[in-house]
């Protein structure tokens, strides 16, 4: 999408990659991506973060009808990763008299990144709370560290009322996506963002002092009505409470057997009266998505196959993937499989006690190879427990 207006001074600039597949290299994408970058007209011509490297071309000629001839005055970098930052040092050389803003760390990473060039002389460093001047347009800054790297900060136009989020609020998906936002947000926000809920309740705090009108994230669209059902997601998934009431059931199974007595689990828990039971094939579906779903529901039940005296390996990358992600106040169930020595239980609740806050429930249910009327009457047992 191209020469979107926001406001009478304000364009998007951004673009989509409806072709790529995957994203950092690990998230599985179904409506591809989107990269925004946004411009301001008014006394001093102001760009907000450039765009990813494949779609340079598109992003420069979108810069160029928008600034209809004049020059930007600053760029402002929100954050240096490179499906953001790739351009700075095009537009810099393109732009030699334009002012880069950005913090400390801002610049040195930018030094990092792009070692052929000079910045010395262009530097305009800001710190929290400061105020850039453009004309109409006054912009103000809050660092917002580690949500995700170090450096990075929001822009909040006070004039038109427009937060600018850097990855916050962001999403997968093309911004041209016609998708609910929940979903692809939520997978988005726990698998790249989701370490640092602390980090994001700070800057919640810093927003809760501000008049928001519209948020304008990197990635994903212009957020304009309803502002507070995505702000109250935010503090949903940054606090690390479930936003429902429901059970997960994460498999990985071999031969199809824990499964079966996954598969077994939740029907006895839907018979119980459980209206939200998700059943989720580590093996075969988006790890992602699993994890935002581990993280979207009260309860968790994990069943895996015993291996090499240890866990089924897509039940531990599951497992060091929420632990990573600071996974926490949840009550967990576990069902373990083993033909003659069965070791999933012990592994699963090592890593389980590791987190913070985690109830882990009796009773942990033994298979031997396959399900038996014993493992149904444990089933019944910690169906009541849940």
């Amino acid at each position: 999408m191209s020469d979107m207006t926001i406001s009478e001074d304000m364009i998007h600039i951004g673009a989509s990659d409806k072709n790529i597949k995957i994203f950092e290299n690990q998230y599985v994408l179904e409506n591809g991506m989107s990269y925004n970058s946004y411009v301001i007209k008014d006394q001093k011509n102001v760009i907000l973060d450039t765009i990813d490297e494949k779609l340079t071309d598109i992003w420069l000629e979108n810069l160029e009808k928008a600034l209809d001839g004049e020059k930007p005055d600053y760029l402002i970098v929100s954050h240096m990763e490179p499906d953001h930052a790739y351009n700075i040092g095009a537009l810099a050389k393109k732009y030699p008299e334009m002012k880069i803003v950005g913090n400390q760390f801002t610049f040195n990473m930018l030094a990092n990144f792009f070692k052929e060039i000079d910045f010395s002389n262009r530097k305009f460093v800001v710190k929290e709370g400061d105020v850039l001047d453009i004309g109409k347009h006054k912009l103000q800054f809050f660092m917002a560290p580690m949500v995700h790297w170090p450096e990075v900060m929001v822009t909040y136009e006070q004039t038109e009322k427009i937060l600018f989020s850097a990855d916050g609020f962001g999403k997968f998906g093309a911004i041209e996506a016609e998708e609910e936002w929940a979903p692809e947000a939520r997978r988005y926000y726990f698998g790249i963002v989701g370490k640092y809920g602390m980090q994001v309740q700070a800057l919640l705090k810093k927003a809760a002092n501000l008049d928001i009108q519209m948020i304008c994230p990197l990635h994903g669209p212009i957020l304009k009505e309803n502002l507070g059902y995505y702000i109250e997601k935010y503090d949903t998934w940054s606090s690390y409470q479930p936003e429902e009431e429901g059970i997960f059931i994460a498999c990985s199974s071999i031969y199809g057997n824990t499964l079966k007595a996954a598969q077994k689990l939740a029907e006895i828990l839907k018979e119980k009266g459980n209206k939200k039971v998700v059943i989720a094939d580590l093996t075969k579906e988006d790890w992602a998505e699993s994890v935002a779903n581990a993280f979207k529901y009260s309860h968790l039940i994990v069943a895996s196959s015993s291996y090499n005296a240890g866990i089924f390996p897509p039940m531990k990358q599951f497992l060091n993937h929420l632990k990573e992600r600071n996974y926490q106040n949840r009550t967990v169930g576990m069902i373990e499989n083993g033909s003659w020595a069965p070791s999933a239980g012990k592994e699963m609740k090592r890593i389980l006690e590791e987190m913070k806050n985690i109830n882990i429930i009796e009773p942990m249910i033994t298979i031997k190879s396959t399900m038996s009327n014993e493992n149904i009457s444990q089933m019944e047992q910690l169906a009541n427990e849940l």
